[in-house]
């Protein structure tokens, strides 16, 4: 009895306590319970079916309608009864989640096929791949799809989609992605890349990329920088920096896309097509100096300075911009033979507007330089020297300079390039000839040495020449001074006699014109022998004899002045008194010098009252006319011998 009542005592305390342990059990056998936690999603798999359909539609791997096999539809967190476990299992999953900056790339295990050529399947309603259901039934394609899970939590069926986490596409500053698609129509004969499409938001929407009829392959269209939900199984970016046109250059766009242009160029340019902007070709607007998302597979930009671009033909010089590192110092050959280099700057300048057209002709700048200028500036200088010898080609060096400017110059604008200025710089001769040159420089240089020093002697000997001169020239100013002043003591002299008497007045006279010659005479010998003294100077080894020979040159021509001065004198006092007057002064003058008696023992008287008065007077006259007579005869005579001498 006591046993009885334990037993039931135990089963009724002890079947509550059981049913509270094996709740879940005794639920899950008898009610089908499934409780799905709130962080995951249930996967069910139905093993059989009591009634209906048994197996799935062939190529299927997914149940939608009841069939046995892996469900479509998930329990989604909550209570679920009638899932007995023999008939269904019941597979907890947790959430997918995207974490910030990834995206989820989506493979669907089962769906309709991928369309012929396609590689990716097209987005279907699925409620962003929640809704299994949903996605086979409104028809969606098996593989890899073209929309992408964005940050965030998904309850995905993992027996259905396969979900891939990866990273975002990032384009930083200053770059540009280039985008290659993997899906869409063949690109159009002709072209090279896909035309722009709109409405797909860079990309990321690539079903609309797809349905606006976007192009497979490399894109036109560029992506700047910044994030971006690309499905890396539908487009490739290629990152690339951005095209930087530097100040004081413009950007000549040549496009390798986009629809044949009409020429704009003109009629007078025929060296290649220049296009408007966004058609293929040259484009006549070049870009100014920024930063521009070029597509470099599609697009090519030329740098073409605009400021004046200077070019050295010069082996050990060559500047930033580097199109002229080819270019070295140029060789060339004289009239003469002789083998010299010169280097040769050129500076020259493009214009903004004609850079498309310098383009358009050459293709790139290192182009005109090694196709146009390197061939004219080297011709030009290897002819120009040819017509002159080394020499001439050094002295001419500004002239050929101002000649080369001109023509190169006149070449260039006809490939709208306009010369600035050509310089020529370091003109090395051969040494042979500059030894040559050196030494005849030499030598003139001491020819010109000893021409100055030959001056400098020459100046010398004037110097003392004058030097003489001027000592001695006191005295010939004291010579004058002294004929000054006998000239007006004779003036005086005479001026004195002709108020006192004919007499005083001639011979004051004849004393001062003899004191005139005498000093005269005086002067030139003082004058002859300081120019003697002065040669002697100059010239030491013939000075004594030019001394001697001047000394009696100066007597010769003192004697013939006295004689001079005395005829001179006696003409003028003939003149001044009368030739009868004169000579009875003569007459004088040589009685007193003479001391001759012109009083006789025997005066004779006329006057008084003596008979002998008169014939004694008249005996008197006669006396001093004869005289007279004999003092004209010699004076004539002296006048003969004299002019006989002359």
């Amino acid at each position: 009895m006591q046993s009885s009542e334990v037993i039931r005592w135990l089963i009724m305390i002890g079947l509550p306590i059981l049913c509270l342990v094996f709740y879940k059990y005794i639920l899950r056998v008898f009610f089908g319970l499934v409780i799905v936690p709130e962080d995951k999603i249930g996967l069910v798999t139905k093993k059989f079916v009591l009634m209906g359909k048994q197996e799935l539609p062939e190529g299927r791997i997914i149940a939608t309608g009841g069939e046995a096999g892996f469900q479509a539809q998930t329990l989604a967190p909550g209570v679920y009864f009638w899932k007995w476990f023999w008939q269904y299992e019941v597979t907890f999953q947790s959430f997918t989640i995207i974490p910030t900056g990834k995206i989820g790339l989506v493979l669907a295990k089962d769906g309709t096929p991928l369309n012929p050529g396609a590689i990716l399947a097209r987005r279907v309603e699925s409620d962003a791949y929640q809704n299994a259901e949903a996605f086979l039934n409104n028809g969606g394609q098996k593989g890899r799809q073209t929309a992408i899970m964005t940050p965030g939590s998904y309850r995905v069926n993992t027996f259905l989609f396969e979900v891939e986490i990866t990273d975002m596409t990032t384009v930083p500053d200053n770059t540009v992605a280039i985008v290659t698609t993997l899906e869409g129509q063949a690109i159009e004969n002709g072209q090279i890349a896909g035309k722009i499409i709109q409405n797909h938001n860079n990309f990321q929407d690539a079903d609309a990329f797809l349905s606006n009829g976007g192009y497979k392959g490399l894109q036109e269209q560029v992506i700047l920088a910044g994030s971006y939900f690309l499905n890396p199984w539908f487009a490739k970016v290629e990152m690339r920096q951005m095209t930087e046109i530097p100040i004081s250059h413009v950007g000549v766009v040549i496009s390798y896309v986009g629809n044949e242009g009409e020429d704009i160029s003109g009629t007078e340019f025929k060296h290649g097509n220049i296009v408007a902007k966004n058609h293929k070709g040259v484009w006549a607007e070049p870009l100014g100096p920024g930063k521009y998302p070029i597509n470099s597979y599609i697009m090519k930009v030329e740098y073409v300075p605009t400021t004046n671009l200077v070019l050295n033909w010069a082996s050990a010089r060559s500047e930033a911009h580097q199109l002229d590192k080819n270019l070295s110092t140029i060789t060339v050959r004289s009239k003469d033979g002789f083998t010299f280099n010169l280097d040769v700057a050129q500076i020259i300048h493009i214009p903004s507007n004609e850079a498309p057209k310098v383009i358009a002709r050459f293709g790139n700048m290192s182009n005109l330089v090694t196709q146009v200028l390197e061939p004219t500036i080297g011709n030009y200088f290897r002819n120009s020297a040819q017509d002159a010898e080394v020499i001439d080609f050094l002295k001419s060096r500004k002239e050929r300079q101002e000649s080369a400017k001109a023509h190169i110059g006149r070449v260039l604008e006809q490939y709208n390039v306009f010369g600035v200025d050509t310089l020529i710089g370091d003109i090395v001769p051969p040494e042979s000839l500059m030894k040559t040159l050196t030494d005849r420089k030499l030598a003139e240089e001491q020819k010109v040495t000893y021409d100055t020093q030959m001056r400098a002697q020459e100046t010398r000997q004037a110097l003392e020449k004058e030097t003489a001169i001027a000592e001695i020239q006191k005295e010939i100013v004291k010579a004058d001074q002294g004929v000054l002043i006998a000239e007006r003591i004779a003036d005086a002299a005479v001026k004195k006699a002709t108020g006192d008497a004919n007499s005083v007045r001639l011979q004051a006279n004849a004393e001062a014109d003899r004191m005139k010659l005498m000093a005269s005479g005086e002067a030139e010998k003082v004058r002859v022998l300081a120019k003697a003294e002065a040669e002697r100077t100059e010239l030491i080894a013939k000075a004594d004899a030019e001394k001697i020979s001047l000394t009696g040159n100066a007597e010769a021509e003192k004697i013939l002045a006295i004689g001079k001065s005395s005829a001179e004198s006696y003409k003028l006092a003939v003149e001044a008194m009368g030739g009868n007057n004169f000579t009875q002064l003569k007459v004088m003058e040589a009685i007193g010098q003479q001391h001759i008696k012109i009083m006789p023992d025997i005066l004779i008287g006329g006057g008084g009252d003596s008979t002998n008065g008169p014939i004694g007077g008249l005996l008197g006259l006669r006396l001093l006319e004869q005289l007279g007579n004999k003092q004209t005869t010699e004076a004539q005579t002296d006048k003969a011998e004299s002019a006989e001498n002359k």
